[in-house]
C-alpha cells in the first residue's frame, strides 16, 4: 500500500496540470469572434516577433518559431484562457549576454533546461507565491526593462552593425559614438517615425494595428526609394526540424545559473501577465500552476525548433482581451495565422529594415513604463521608493534576475524591520483589586509586569533586549507572554538572556500564558527550564500576580504550574 501512494499522488498531480476537455468548452459559444481576435493579434505579434528575435540575437526566425511553437503549446497546456506566450523583450534582455558569452546554442540549451525547470515548479505547485513579489519590484523591474530594451535598439535605429558588447550601455554609447563618426539619418529618421506612429495613433485609434501599419510603409518607402539600410534578410519558408544537435553536456554546469534566470523570468512574467488577463475579463480566473506547466511545455519545445526561450506577453494578452476573446481558440489561432505568414510571405518579411523594427520596440518601451504608478509608489513611503528606485538601476546596470533579487530582498528587510517596529514591550498594571493602600505601595514598588505585543522574532529581538535591561529597583518580573503571536529561534534565546540578566541582578523572573506552539519552541532550545522545574512558569496572568505577591510579602503560595 505505501508503494501505491506515491504513484497515486504523482498521477493526481499530472492529471491536474494536463489539458481538459472543459478548457474548449468556451471556444463552442462564438469561435467566429475568437477567431477574429487571433488574427488581429497575430497582426500585432508579427513586428514584435521579428523585433525581439532579431534583438535576442538569433535572428527574426527565432522570434517567429518561437511566437507559433510556444504561442501554440502554451495555449494548449497553460492555465490562462485568454493569454497569449511567445517572445518578449523582458527575456531578450536576459537572453544577450547569454549570446554573447555561449552563443546560439547555448540559448536553446538554456531555454530547455528553463523548460524543465518550469515543469518542476508546477508539479512542486509553486505558482500561487507570485503573490509575495511587492509592487515596488515589478514597476522598478518593468521600467528597467523598458531602459535596457531601448539601449538594444539604439544601434539599429542609428543603421550601425557589427557593435559588440555584454553591457547593452556600453553597446548603446558605441553604437553613438559611431553614429556621430558618420551619420546617416535614414535609419534614424525611420525609427523615429514608426514610434512616432504607433504612439500617436495608438491614442487615438487603440484598436488600429499601427506597428504593422508602420513596419509596412517604411518597407514600402525603403523598396521604392531604393535605400540603403540593414534589412532582416531572407528567412526559411519552413520551421527548422527538431534536433538535439546544439546540447553540449559539457557546459550544463556554466549554463545552469542562466537557466535558472530564464525560467524565474518566466514563470514570474507569465503569472502577472495571467493575472492582469483575469483583471481585464469577467469571470477568469487562470490556474498558476497549470500556467506554469504550460510555459515549461513551451520552452521545452521552442528551442527544439530553433526558437528562443519563451513567456507569455502582457501587450498581445492585452489586445487579445479587447479584441474580445473568450477562450484558447484566439491564442492558438494567432499562432496559426502567423505559421501561415512564413510559409507565405517570407520573402517578403526578409524585406523589412531593421530601423523600422527598431522603431516598433522604441514605442513598446514608452508604453511599457506606467509613469503615473511609479510616482504614486514612489510617493507611498520611503521604504516603496528604495525598493523602486534600486530595482530599476540594478535592471539597467546588471540583469535583471540580481534586480528581482535585490528588489525582494531590500523590501523584505523593510518590511521586518517595520513589523519589529510594531512589538510592544508594556508595563502594565497588576489588578490589584481590593489590597490597602500600604499593600499597593509594596507591591507597586517590587512587582511590575510587562506584556508583549506581536512577534518575538529575530528582527525584534535587540529591542526586546534593550526595553527590559531597563528595569530596576525591583523583586518580581512578570513577562505576560499570551499576546505574542510568534517566536523563533532568535527570540526565544534573546529571552533566555533576559531571564538570566535580571536573575543576576536578584529578579525573579515569572512567566505567564505561553502559548503551546511557543513553549515547544521554548523547551527545544533549554530556554526558561529552570523556572518550569521551580514553578514559575503560569497559565494565566492572575494566578502569576498572586504569587508574586506571596513573594514580596514572604508569604509566597505553592507553586502552581
Amino acid at each position: 500500500m505505501r508503494q501505491t501512494v506515491p504513484g497515486a499522488r504523482a498521477r493526481a498531480v499530472l492529471a491536474g496540470l494536463l489539458p481538459r476537455r472543459a478548457d474548449w468548452t468556451p471556444a463552442r459559444r462564438n469561435p467566429r469572434r475568437d477567431l477574429l481576435a487571433g488574427l488581429t493579434v497575430a497582426i500585432v505579434a508579427l513586428p514584435l516577433a521579428l523585433a525581439f528575435g532579431v534583438s535576442s540575437g538569433l535572428g527574426a526566425q527565432a522570434g517567429l518559431a518561437t511566437a507559433i511553437v510556444a504561442g501554440i503549446l502554451a495555449a494548449v497546456f497553460g492555465g490562462s484562457n485568454l493569454q497569449v506566450s511567445g517572445p518578449t523583450g523582458a527575456m531578450t534582455v536576459v537572453l544577450v549576454p547569454i549570446v554573447h558569452r555561449f552563443g546560439a546554442g547555448g540559448v536553446l540549451m538554456v531555454g530547455l533546461l528553463a523548460g524543465a525547470i518550469l515543469v518542476g515548479l508546477a508539479v512542486a505547485k509553486t505558482g500561487r507565491f507570485i503573490q509575495f513579489v511587492p509592487a515596488p519590484v515589478i514597476e522598478g523591474f518593468t521600467a528597467g526593462i523598458a531602459v535596457v530594451i531601448a539601449l538594444q535598439q539604439v544601434p539599429a535605429a542609428l543603421g550601425i552593425a557589427g557593435v559588440d558588447g555584454e553591457r547593452v550601455w556600453q553597446v548603446a554609447f558605441e553604437a553613438a559614438a559611431r553614429y556621430v563618426a558618420t551619420p546617416d539619418p535614414v535609419p534614424l529618421v525611420m525609427a523615429l517615425a514608426v514610434a512616432g506612429l504607433m504612439l500617436a495613433g495608438g491614442r487615438r485609434r487603440p484598436g488600429v494595428p499601427f506597428s504593422l501599419i508602420g513596419v509596412v510603409l517604411a518597407t514600402v518607402i525603403a523598396e521604392a526609394g531604393g535605400l540603403d539600410v540593414a534589412r532582416i534578410g531572407a528567412l526559411p519558408v519552413t520551421l527548422p526540424a527538431p534536433s538535439l544537435g546544439f546540447v553540449d553536456l559539457g557546459t550544463l554546469s556554466a549554463l545552469l545559473p542562466s537557466a535558472l534566470a530564464v525560467a524565474a523570468l518566466a514563470a514570474l512574467e507569465s503569472l502577472l501577465c495571467a493575472s492582469v488577463a483575469d483583471a481585464m475579463s469577467v469571470g477568469e480566473k487562470h490556474d498558476p500552476d497549470r500556467e506554469l506547466f504550460g510555459q515549461g511545455i513551451a520552452n521545452l519545445a521552442a528551442p527544439l525548433f530553433g526558437g528562443v526561450p519563451a513567456t507569455a506577453a502582457i501587450a498581445r494578452t492585452a489586445v487579445n482581451v479587447r479584441s474580445g476573446a473568450q477562450s484558447r481558440l484566439a491564442a492558438l489561432s494567432h499562432a496559426v495565422v502567423l505559421a501561415v505568414i512564413v510559409l507565405a510571405a517570407s520573402g517578403l518579411v526578409g524585406r523589412i529594415p531593421l530601423a523600422a523594427l527598431a522603431g516598433v520596440l522604441l514605442a513598446t518601451t514608452v508604453r511599457m513604463v506606467e509613469v503615473a504608478s511609479m510616482r504614486a509608489i514612489a510617493r507611498a513611503t520611503r521604504g516603496d521608493a528604495l525598493v523602486l528606485t534600486l530595482t530599476f538601476i540594478v535592471t539597467v546596470a546588471l540583469d535583471l534576475v540580481t534586480a528581482v533579487a535585490v528588489g525582494i530582498g531590500v523590501a523584505i528587510v523593510l518590511a521586518l524591520r517595520a513589523i519589529a517596529r510594531t512589538v510592544q514591550v508594556e508595563q502594565v498594571p497588576l489588578e490589584a483589586g481590593d489590597h490597602s493602600q500600604e499593600e499597593q505601595r509594596l507591591l507597586a514598588e517590587h512587582i511590575v509586569a510587562y506584556r508583549f505585543d506581536g512577534p518575538l522574532f529575530f528582527a525584534a529581538a535587540h529591542r526586546f533586549l534593550l526595553e527590559l535591561s531597563k528595569v530596576a529597583d525591583v523583586r518580581v518580573v512578570i513577562l505576560r507572554m499570551s499576546r505574542v503571536s510568534t517566536i523563533d529561534a532568535t527570540g526565544a534565546q534573546v529571552l533566555g538572556d533576559v531571564i538570566t540578566r535580571l536573575e543576576r541582578r536578584g529578579i525573579t523572573v515569572l512567566l505567564s500564558g505561553i502559548r503551546p506552539g511557543h513553549d515547544h519552541v521554548l523547551a527545544a532550545l533549554g530556554v526558561a527550564d529552570h523556572l518550569r522545574q521551580d514553578g514559575l512558569i503560569f497559565p494565566d496572568t492572575p494566578t502569576a500576580i498572586k504569587h508574586a505577591r506571596g513573594l514580596v510579602t514572604g508569604l509566597s503560595p505553592a507553586p502552581s504550574v
